[in-house]
């Protein structure tokens, strides 16, 4: 069984189109590196705040 880690632990980036922080996410694990929006929402938009 894996370590559990803390949500305070976790790796956190920011959005690309909102500029807020967003952490890490288990449906991220492969991809993370590429991970540029904190939804689809903002992936949606990406221009608007550009």
């Amino acid at each position: 069984m894996p370590k559990m880690r803390k949500k305070s632990d976790l790796p956190v980036k920011t959005c690309a189109s909102c500029g807020l922080p967003f952490t890490w996410r288990k449906k991220w694990e492969r991809d993370w590196d590429n991970v540029r929006f904190c939804s689809e929402r903002c992936k949606r938009n990406k221009g608007a705040a550009d």
